[in-house]
């Protein structure tokens, strides 16, 4: 696969869990009313959301993309000074 078809890919992949996600706010009952949804409905939902997550992490694999959670390096790393206490005693 080209960098082009997966862009177009990941950008239906993004759309499509946007859409669902709304779908699944619009559904959600207020204050304590019965779901419209059925058992079955709510888990394949839950399951689309995986398998839509499951290829994003693959195309983002293919891609190279890091998959490490970012950090930010503000220059010297803190050094810590280490303060000992020592309660006084009664006198």
């Amino acid at each position: 696969m080209s960098t082009e078809e997966l862009s177009k890919e990941q950008q239906i992949l993004r759309l499509m869990r946007k859409t669902l996600g709304s779908v699944v706010r619009d559904a959600t009952p207020l204050g304590g009313r019965p779901n419209p949804l059925k058992d079955s409905t709510i888990q394949e939902i839950k399951d689309c959301f995986a398998l839509i997550s499951e290829r994003e992490k693959e195309l983002a694999a293919q891609l190279g993309f890091d998959q490490a959670k970012p950090y930010y390096n503000d220059g010297e790393p803190q050094v810590s000074n280490v303060i000992n206490f020592v309660k006084p005693t009664k006198e």
